[in-house]
């Protein structure tokens, strides 16, 4: 298979996951180990907030973006410094934002160099809203 119809196989892939929505979601719905590429919606708009990569599926998730502080959630401080989403204003509100509107859907990826090519990829394909800068 060539790199384009992996391409087209993997967004496939992502398009068909099952929605997990914050509102819903408890941690042992989901595998800790899991390594994975997932991407974070906003389902009353279907506009793609955050995509990002894990090994450890729950802890990222669940711990960091819905209950986590800034340091760990990335996509809070997103929300936060959005003048555009002005309801969004602090942690909290920020946590009841995601929970009120967003779901996630993932890709299994253990390799990973992939994982983090895909990150970029879908990021790219997706056209997300919020992108971690450069380290």
């Amino acid at each position: 298979m060539d790199k384009i119809q992996e391409i087209s196989v993997l967004q496939k892939q992502m398009q068909d996951c099952k929605k997990i929505y914050f509102s819903e979601l408890k941690p042992s719905d989901l595998d800790e180990d899991l390594c994975v590429v997932y991407a974070i919606t906003n389902f009353r708009t279907n506009e793609i907030l955050y995509v990002g990569k894990t090994t450890k599926l729950r802890r990222r998730l669940y711990t960091n973006h819905l209950m986590g502080n800034l340091a760990t959630a990335r996509l809070k401080k997103y929300l936060i410094d959005d003048p555009l989403i002005t309801n969004v204003s602090d942690l909290e509100s920020a946590k009841q934002y995601i929970k009120n509107n967003c779901y996630f859907q993932y890709v299994e990826e253990p390799d990973m160099r992939k994982r983090g090519q895909l990150e970029g990829l879908f990021s790219y394909l997706l056209n997300v809203r919020y992108v971690d800068k450069e380290h």
